[in-house]
């Protein structure tokens, strides 16, 4: 499943849990780091608005479907792709990590937050190594010379993954630039995750997100901040049916 953003493309090239897990686990025996995003219509909209973003979003090694919008375009599409949200992949990837005996990082959100996150995926995961946690200040810049700091840290860290917990398009950003300053990490870009394993925040009850209604859950819960993201999302909609129709045709 492919999105056409400006001049660029964008695929979904990991289409299920067992493809990524595979990827993923090929970097580990490897040595080597990559750059795995998740995509959902949010993230689309910030693309056609940054050319930094669409920049970051297309060097990175693996993208998943974050959103059902993303899976139900797949499936209209005939190419179709699992749900994967970024908050679901930190503990299946934190427990391949143990397993392969690499060690992880956590980037972003708050001291306390990380700290709580650490405890508890430590707790969940047998045989775990944390081998850093790095709260960025507030207003961090991806691009600038704190990031760098950072990047240097990970590297002395022996860290061989990393989550970021720093937004879109802020983690993707990072992600991008990691690929070239620290090539031995791999970098997931996870949004609120470490959030809910620390329970700083609260995800929507299950059954919420088996209707697929997790995006009204949040609006209700932060209408001010988030009725004009999901408006925006709502008005590509169309167009992108539109597109996954042809290529559908094309197939």
């Amino acid at each position: 499943m492919e999105f056409r953003v400006k001049l660029q493309k964008v695929r979904v090239n990991m289409p299920d849990r067992a493809a990524l897990f595979a990827a993923v686990q090929e970097r580990f025996v490897a040595g080597q780091g990559f750059a795995l995003a998740t995509i959902n219509l949010d993230h689309l909209v910030k693309m056609r608005r940054s050319d930094d973003f669409l920049t970051a979003y297309v060097a990175q090694d693996f993208v998943v479907a974050d959103g059902n919008p993303i899976v139900w375009l797949s499936r209209l599409a005939r190419q179709p792709v699992e749900l994967l949200p970024g908050s679901e992949l930190v503990l299946p990837l934190a427990e391949l990590a143990a397993q392969n005996g690499v060690s992880v990082a956590l980037l972003g959100s708050t001291a306390r937050t990380l700290a709580a996150a650490a405890t508890g995926l430590q707790a969940r995961v047998a045989g775990l190594q944390i081998a850093t946690q790095i709260a960025p200040p507030f207003g961090f810049d991806p691009n600038g010379t704190e990031a760098d700091a950072m990047f240097e840290a990970l590297r002395e860290s022996g860290a061989g993954l990393c989550f970021l917990a720093l937004g879109a398009p802020k983690q993707e950003v990072f992600a991008a630039r990691g690929r070239n300053l620290a090539p031995d990490i791999g970098f997931v870009s996870i949004g609120a995750g470490l959030d809910f394993i620390a329970r700083t925040q609260t995800r929507a009850p299950v059954w919420v997100r088996r209707l697929a209604l997790e995006w009204l859950w949040r609006m209700l819960l932060s209408p001010r901040r988030l009725f004009g993201r999901y408006a925006s999302c709502a008005a590509i909609l169309p167009g992108l049916a539109i597109e996954a129709s042809k290529q559908s045709r094309s197939r």
